[in-house]
């Protein structure tokens, strides 16, 4: 490297000298490129291989590649077909290679795909607009993941309280909770396993508490703890309106109704994550439109792109004109690239009527999944959710990663919520013929497995 670097020097050199024009230039170009770089090599074939020697072990994988899919199917390298019923993790709300998100991104990238936020951006707008004219919500930050969207709203409750004339301000989260993986957001988490490693001094980010999701008189406690503490003040309830990763549990209207109050009588702030529940998992809209609440913050992502990175802040009232100028800010966030794909799951779930499939294939998904637990009682147990957010409790010794790798092998693919909760989260598109499908085969993988123990 030391020699490619003196000779791109000398060449440099040369090509301003006197009387050698463009040539040299050209040399300059030629010595450079010559360099130690190694080209990509685009080969599927060693792809596990390529991950083990180069990837980092963040993720637990399943033994299959991905080559391709099309609608509620993917298609692996060595030719073998699954019905996906976990979506990217509830992210795929179009399924894959749908015609209209296909069409929104490649016409997008033949015009204009990324120019940052110091310009005003056709489709970010419309798509807020969108966002608005469908929720409470009157502004919205864009950026790229749930947990930034999150940890927007957590910086938003902060800058709330400090104007309220708070100076330690408390965000309340429930137990079991899922809100990201950067740190604030890991904090607001209350799981513990999670945070293991990531503290200073035993501690992770001040300024959190947690609560029993659904408990009431637990959270009422917790908000009196807080007004009582002359140092602390609440700036936020924080809450998902169904538990996705803590095993697929709903929230009750009480709850929230009680959150509601008491966040009102603080002056606090009301947060909903929608990450998982929103843009029409849930047969609504948004999830908190199942429990009668306007929060005054809640959160997007995943389907609202449609597996094209993209994250929302959503918020009305106070809390949609906290952030100024400079206050918070994302490179990607909003581009035209993810607002074109934003705006196409949009427009096919307005016009392809998504919301009444999500309900009536989920009164099927239902129906289907308790006649199994009927039958396997040993095995399965409630079935809980609302929407395709759907799961089943695994119990009788069994693990939910047993049960889905037992799915796997019988072609359909779904994902723990949670080590005791099998969990169903098929693309919005799912038919009637594919949920009857799902259902034969995971009833396939539970005999098997009943059989396998006998």
């Amino acid at each position: 490297m030391k020699f490619i670097a003196f000779s791109a020097c000398l060449t440099l050199a040369t090509a301003f000298s006197p009387g050698n024009g463009q040539r040299f230039s050209s040399e300059l170009s030629a010595t450079v490129a010559k360099s130690s770089l190694v080209p990509p090599v685009i080969d599927s074939t060693n792809t596990q291989s390529i991950y083990d020697s180069n990837v980092q072990t963040t993720y637990g994988r399943y033994p299959l590649t991905i080559a391709s899919g099309k609608g509620c199917k993917l298609f692996t390298t060595d030719g073998k077909e699954y019905l996906d019923f976990v979506s990217g993790i509830a992210t795929c709300a179009l399924g894959h290679a749908h015609p209209k998100l296909t069409e929104a991104i490649a016409n997008q990238m033949k015009s204009v795909h990324h120019v940052s936020n110091l310009y005003f951006i056709p489709a970010q707008a419309q798509l807020a607009k969108w966002l608005c004219d469908n929720s409470c919500a009157e502004k919205v930050f864009f950026c790229n993941s749930g947990a930034e969207s999150n940890e927007a709203a957590i910086k938003c409750a902060r800058k709330h309280a400090n104007g309220r004339g708070i100076t330690k301000p408390v965000i309340i989260t429930a137990k079991q909770s899922f809100h990201g993986r950067t740190l604030a957001a890991l904090t607001a988490t209350a799981q513990p396993k999670y945070h293991e490693g990531f503290t200073y001094g035993g501690e992770m980010v001040q300024g959190f508490e947690s609560i029993e999701y659904n408990n009431v008189e637990e959270l009422k406690g917790a908000v009196a703890e807080i007004a009582a503490d002359p140092e602390r003040g609440l700036a936020a309830i924080m809450m998902e309106p169904l538990q996705g990763e803590g095993g697929i549990i709903p929230a009750t209207k009480e709850f929230f109704a009680a959150a509601r109050k008491l966040a009102d009588e603080e002056g606090a702030l009301l947060i909903c994550d929608e990450v998982q529940a929103g843009m029409g998992r849930t047969g609504l809209l948004w999830g908190h439109e199942n429990l009668d609440v306007e929060p005054d913050i809640f959160t997007s992502a995943k389907a609202l792109g449609g597996g094209v990175p993209i994250g929302a802040m959503m918020a009305r009232g106070e809390a949609a004109s906290v952030f100024k100028p400079g206050d918070h800010a994302s490179t990607y966030g909003g581009n035209p690239l993810a607002c074109a794909a934003g705006l196409a799951v949009a427009t096919a779930i307005c016009e392809e009527d998504l919301l009444h499939n999500v309900q009536e294939r989920s009164k099927q998904l239902t129906a289907g999944l308790e006649s199994l637990a009927a039958k396997y009682p040993n095995v399965l147990g409630e079935v809980r959710g609302w929407g395709l957010l759907k799961g089943v409790v695994v119990k009788g010794g069994f693990s939910a990663g047993e049960i889905v790798g037992e799915a796997m092998k019988e072609g359909l693919l779904l994902v723990p919520a949670g080590p005791t909760v099998a969990r169903f989260v098929p693309p919005l598109i799912v038919s009637e013929a594919e949920i009857d499908e799902a259902l034969a085969k995971f009833e396939a993988a539970v005999a098997a497995k009943v059989q396998g123990e006998t």
